[in-house]
């Protein structure tokens, strides 16, 4: 959502690379250029305004002119003012000491309240929670059941005692959304859940009805937390729906839909800033699992394309097998053979983690291979899965014996040309012959990159550099005088060693009348 921003900003900041001195005419031109990114990224004119009067004050200012590298300052100095807009720290949810938790969805139609209370409900399940959701939109047709969709994938319980309106009986009267809440909310503290929540009905439009009835369900239930969801990508638009929920229902948190979208993305920027309400959450996909704890720094470095390692390594421990990855360690330190039978399990390690795509864009510096990435197909690990899984165990383990005959039964099994087989076996190959070096004794042409501990490569590089020792003769005679003249070198040796103290005084040179002692003070020394 952000690229368009992110690739204004970068070719802002490398404008000032390799000045070691910046002009007031050059911090104008920069924060210019940044006004107009922000601008052209749909963020609210206020909210530009504020951001690029902090940037210049800032910038000007001794932090920047004493600085070693004044560019590298400038990026710092937007990096903070951008958490800052964001919110400035991440914002959890608010947990009950009593009772369920209560937390109360609202926003407008088509926003994604309904998903977006779904991947909520995963997403505390799997912080140890046991959520209920209460379906309270009873006038959108079919949003009852939309729920109970929702809630079936999540395997999260759906507390829904009206089937609200349908597509079929658009003219009956719609349930009491009030009632249904509160009962939700008892039902709920029956069955010892922890946290309810409320979806709401949405409108597509700010109106008077809407609000109300919103404030009576607020009422009614006394909510712990009130989450705003809002469309990522209603632009300008959104700093004046904020504004009106804000004042209708008091929300205390943002949670942001459809963050995956290709718009401007200036909500995202003037949201909290206007409001002065955090955003808690961010959606980034259509999938359940598409959901994340919004952090204002993480997403401050994305914009300027420093990365999120931070939230890749989260992803990672999440989805990574512990006893697979330390099975593989081992493997690795006792230099065994990297079969396609290892090559099968990382894939699925990888593909557990999500999307390829969205994974890679979280290194530093994504933006500059971004057409790459956005051309890359990510049906391509199924090809190759394919491929390896049409193979018999034993070619998975020695793949030296796939022959012709084989790699043509393999495609045919995979469905795919034979090319694609063989290009797969010769980078499997090539892998292989890596991996085995670095375990071994490093990567050539990597100067200071040692074995693996355990792995002997270190000990036989170590036993290169060592001194060789004197080879024996194999004459008696020779070998005699030899060991003579050994031990006449040591004899010597220990004669020059000087004997005494361990400090190193010597003894026959000590005397006590030297050292400037107290009177009597000599009877201890043993003298």
């Amino acid at each position: 959502m952000f690229n368009s921003l992110s690739d204004r900003l970068t070719a802002t900041f490398k404008n000032l690379r390799g000045k070691g001195r910046l002009t007031e005419a050059d911090v104008d031109a920069t924060v210019r250029e940044i006004r107009r990114a922000l601008l052209d990224a749909d963020v609210a004119v206020p909210v530009v305004r504020e951001f690029t009067g902090r940037v210049r004050e800032r910038a000007l200012g001794a932090e920047v002119s004493a600085a070693l590298n004044p560019s590298q300052q400038i990026v710092k100095i937007v990096n903070e003012e951008l958490v800052e807009i964001l919110g400035g720290e991440t914002r959890r949810i608010r947990l009950a000491k009593n009772g369920p938790t209560i937390i109360m969805l609202a926003g407008l139609q088509g926003a994604g309240k309904t998903t977006l209370a779904g991947k909520l409900s995963k997403w505390l399940k799997s912080q140890g929670h046991s959520p209920m959701l209460v379906a309270c939109d009873l006038q959108r047709p079919n949003a009852v059941t939309q729920l109970q969709v929702v809630g079936d994938r999540a395997k999260v319980p759906v507390f829904a005692p009206h089937p609200g309106a349908t597509s079929t009986e658009l003219d009956q009267p719609a349930g009491d959304p009030v009632a249904v809440a509160r009962a939700g909310v008892e039902e709920a503290r029956q069955k010892l859940h922890d946290v309810v929540i409320v979806d709401t009905a949405g409108r597509l439009g700010v109106d008077a009805d809407m609000m109300e009835q919103a404030r009576q369900i607020r009422r009614a239930i006394v909510p712990n937390e009130v989450l705003f969801v809002i469309d990522a990508m209603i632009g300008q638009d959104a700093v004046n729906t904020a504004l009106a929920f804000d004042e209708g229902v008091n929300f205390t948190g943002i949670v942001l839909s459809k963050l995956d979208g290709d718009a401007r993305g200036g909500a995202a920027l003037s949201v909290a800033s206007v409001t002065g309400k955090p955003v808690m959450f961010a959606s980034t996909g259509e999938g359940l699992d598409d959901f994340e704890l919004f952090h204002p720094d993480r997403m401050a470095s994305r914009i300027l394309d420093m990365g999120d390692i931070l939230t890749l390594i989260e992803q990672a421990e999440k989805a990574w097998d512990k006893d697979e990855a330390a099975r593989m360690a081992k493997k690795f330190a006792d230099q065994e053979d990297f079969t396609l039978e290892d090559f099968l399990a990382q894939m699925q390690q990888i593909r557990n983690m999500g999307s390829m795509k969205k994974m890679l864009m979280m290194m530093p510096g994504a933006q500059n291979i971004r057409q790459q990435l956005e051309q890359f197909d990510e049906r391509e690990i199924d090809r190759v899965e394919a491929i390896v899984r049409s193979m018999t165990p034993h070619e998975r383990l020695a793949p030296k014996i796939i022959n012709g005959s084989r790699r043509a039964r393999i495609a045919r099994g995979s469905g795919v040309h034979v090319s694609e087989v063989n290009g797969l076996l010769e980078r499997f190959a090539q892998a292989q012959k890596m991996m085995k070096k670095m375990a071994q004794g490093g990567m050539p042409g990597m100067p200071g990159m040692p074995g693996l501990p355990g792995a002997g490569g270190g000990a036989r590089k170590n036993a290169k550099n060592a001194p060789k020792k004197k080879a024996k003769s194999g004459n008696p005679a020779k070998a005699a005088q030899e060991r003579k003249e050994a031990e006449a070198r040591r004899a010597n040796a220990a004669k020059a060693l000087p004997t005494g103290a361990a400090f190193g005084q010597q003894s026959g040179d000590f005397d006590p009348s030297q050292l400037n002692l107290p009177k009597g003070f000599d009877k201890f020394l043993g003298k």
